[in-house]
């Protein structure tokens, strides 16, 4: 006879042998519908409706809020450690969306009708089990075929694998803490991006302007605005990989550039650390990297700047939304032939060059081991949710 296959996750906490029990979500959790509304019962200031655009990466954030007046409420106020899910919507992509409110967001407050509220003894557990990969296959399972939506009926027939009391706890501590570890690091990546966008805009002349608003002190010549083709040495575009097969030259293509793995070509190395790259066809040409070495891919091209290339690059990495906009064909994404003519750049001189792609080298850097860290925690999440629960 076969050996019955124990009912328990691969990794657990010590101390628990239990088998999980499966149950409806019904069994274990309380439901509470949301709030219908007519046009006429919004207010400046009142009852806040939370509702689908409120929800953001697990978390309750404050986009587009709407206020209804106090007297029309006749549905559950949400409650600090409530969970708050999507079930119907337009998108059926947002279908399942939530959030565990650590706090309430607004006295009073209240969901609306497109969303389901829960409660339970441990929502940090269940959070927990609506972040799972089972979670989602309930999901897709009971999706309406023309309506995109979810029933009270169905969710409650969901069925999940629970442990007892005392081990629910724990993984809910666990995942309520690596949750708010994981929005610590976002907040910080975000705050670091902001500071550099602020400081891009303070270190480098205004339009029309010659001096920066923020500089070293040791710096009081003007700027010079001069075109992109008369700082830079020469361009050229890449190869096509199939001519180069084989070798041990990393290809520079948009998927190595975006931190994929890189593919290996027989070529010559033809772009330094130094040089800057724009990506020259495609829905993103006009995206701009530096700091690559290896075989230029046929997509992009290579700027061998006469300055400091973490200088050039930081200058075009500033207005990477201006060549979005103004330097493409408008039909097929094209950078226009003559951008090296039309875009005009300010530059000082080298010295002050040095000392501006030192110190955004610098911020970069910390932006991307702050960006690191998140990636490695969401992985971690990742691993534990598919290791902790059936």
């Amino acid at each position: 006879m076969a050996k019955e296959e124990k009912k328990a996750p691969k990794l657990r906490f010590n101390g628990y042998t239990n088998d999980w029990e499966q149950q409806e979500l019904g069994a274990v959790v309380e439901f509470y519908s949301g709030l219908t509304y007519k046009p006429e019962n919004v207010v400046q200031n009142g009852t806040l409706v939370i509702r689908s655009s409120n929800i953001h990466n697990n978390q309750y954030i404050n986009a587009d809020n709407v206020y209804v007046k106090d007297n029309i409420v006749n549905s559950e106020y949400v409650q600090e450690q409530d969970i708050i899910v999507v079930v119907r919507n337009g998108s059926r992509n947002l279908i399942g969306k939530h959030a565990l409110l650590k706090s309430i967001p607004h006295d009073p407050s209240v969901i609306g009708a497109f969303m389901t509220g829960i409660r339970s003894l441990n929502n940090q557990f269940i959070e927990a089990v609506l972040n799972t990969e089972k979670f989602k296959r309930e999901i897709n399972k009971n999706l309406g075929a023309t309506i995109n939506q979810i029933t009270t009926s169905q969710f409650k027939k969901m069925k999940f694998n629970f442990p007892k009391r005392e081990e629910d706890k724990q993984i809910g501590i666990l995942f309520n803490y690596l949750d708010d570890t994981i929005q610590l690091h976002e907040r910080k990546c975000e705050e670091l991006a902001l500071i550099k966008q602020a400081l891009l805009q303070k270190l480098f002349p205004k339009k029309d302007e010659v001096i920066p608003e923020v500089r070293y002190k040791s710096f009081s010549a003007a700027w010079e605005q001069r075109k992109l083709g008369e700082v830079i040495v020469s361009e050229h575009k890449g190869k096509v990989k199939s001519s180069m097969k084989g070798g041990n030259t990393n290809y520079l293509e948009t998927n190595y550039l975006n931190g994929g793995i890189a593919q290996k070509v027989n070529a010559t190395a033809d772009v330094s650390k130094n040089d800057v790259l724009i990506l020259w066809d495609g829905s993103k040409a006009g995206t701009v990297y530096h700091g690559f070495e290896g075989a230029l891919g046929s997509t992009l091209k290579v700027y061998v700047p006469k300055c400091s290339g973490d200088f050039l690059y930081q200058i075009l990495k500033k207005d990477q939304d201006k060549i979005y906009q103004r330097y493409r064909t408008p039909n097929i994404p094209h950078v226009i032939k003559n951008f090296t003519e039309k875009f005009i750049v300010s530059i000082p001189n080298v010295r002050e060059q040095e000392k501006i792609a030192e110190f955004f080298h610098d911020l970069d850097s910390l932006i991307v081991l702050h960006q690191r860290k998140l990636e490695k925690l969401k992985q971690l999440k990742k691993f534990l949710l598919q290791n902790m629960f059936i």
